[in-house]
């Protein structure tokens, strides 16, 4: 019986080593790894903004949606409601066009605007509001246009309920636009809501 005992051990070690999981050699896809950009607010590049200038958010595209970041943009002193209203809009216009800093790209921000925009002010005949651009806002791609509505409505620029009107340089009656949270979510499709203007 003992020696039995003693040649039946190996034989149950072999069996209850097989109880546990082996690692496979077999390649599993479980698809690419969970991204690490968070698209969070940031803040702005001091290096790159101008002294006492005044403090903005533009949003620019991350992923697949509108995020602010922080900028800064110069007014001079003293101007107009109107004309101030003008900077502004232009010195946002600026801060779209321009390339994310290092960080910034690292993070995944990007933006669709184009550089050259400039903003003026009404024409005869439109609203006091209204802001025209040397590109006609339906000449826009979805997430440019997107990227400037919400930009402006989040501004000294925007209408007290945060809409804005927007022209272009033609004879075409200026519009106004919304920022959504469809927008927000999905400027690159979802174009901002818009209607006409009738009051003059």
């Amino acid at each position: 019986m003992t020696v039995r005992r003693l040649l039946a051990l190996p034989v149950l070690a072999v069996l209850l080593s097989g109880c546990g999981i082996r690692a496979t050699e077999v390649p599993t896809d479980f698809g690419a790894a969970p991204s690490r950009v968070q698209c969070s607010s940031a803040g702005p590049d001091v290096s790159a903004q101008p002294s006492g200038g005044l403090d903005v958010r533009v949003f620019l595209l991350c992923g697949s949606s509108l995020v602010a970041v922080d900028r800064s943009v110069r007014v001079p002193d003293g101007a107009a409601d109107s004309r101030r209203r003008v900077l502004v809009a232009q010195g946002l216009l600026d801060e779209l066009a321009a390339t994310p800093s290092s960080a910034e790209q690292a993070a995944g921000y990007v933006t669709d605007v184009r550089g050259g925009m400039t903003a003026g002010g009404p024409r005869t005949g439109d609203p006091e509001d209204t802001l025209r651009l040397s590109v006609a806002p339906g000449g826009l791609t979805s997430a440019a246009l997107a990227q400037v509505v919400c930009t402006f409505s989040d501004s000294a620029a925007a209408e007290s309920d945060g809409s804005v009107v927007l022209g272009g340089p033609g004879s075409a009656p200026p519009r106004r636009y919304e920022c959504t949270d469809e927008v927000r979510s999905r400027p690159g499709t979802e174009q901002p809501p818009s209607s006409a203007v009738t009051e003059g």
